[in-house]
């Protein structure tokens, strides 16, 4: 009886924990619009486009202190500024 009882506890632990995850990638209109301000930014196109270089060490050491743009292109595509997009 007891082994039934340890069971059943963790079938509703098991099933607990799935339906508990909040989903991690909400952004607002406002990132979306930021995003799209970091996709047409020369430095920031340049730098996922040759992947070396002034430009991308640039984005790639600033991109998640200071830049709002490059940090809301993070949270909108997934993928850091300096990413290529292939």
């Amino acid at each position: 009886m007891a082994k039934e009882k340890t069971k059943v506890k963790a079938k509703v632990k098991a099933k607990a924990t799935v339906k508990a995850k909040p989903q991690k990638n909400k952004f607002t209109e406002k990132d979306r619009k930021l995003a799209q301000f970091c996709v047409t930014c020369p430095v920031c196109k340049h730098a996922r486009k040759k992947q070396q270089g002034a430009a991308f060490w640039f984005v790639k050491k600033i991109e998640s202190g200071l830049c709002p743009f490059c940090k809301a292109y993070e949270r909108v595509y997934g993928r850091k500024a300096h990413q290529p997009l292939h």
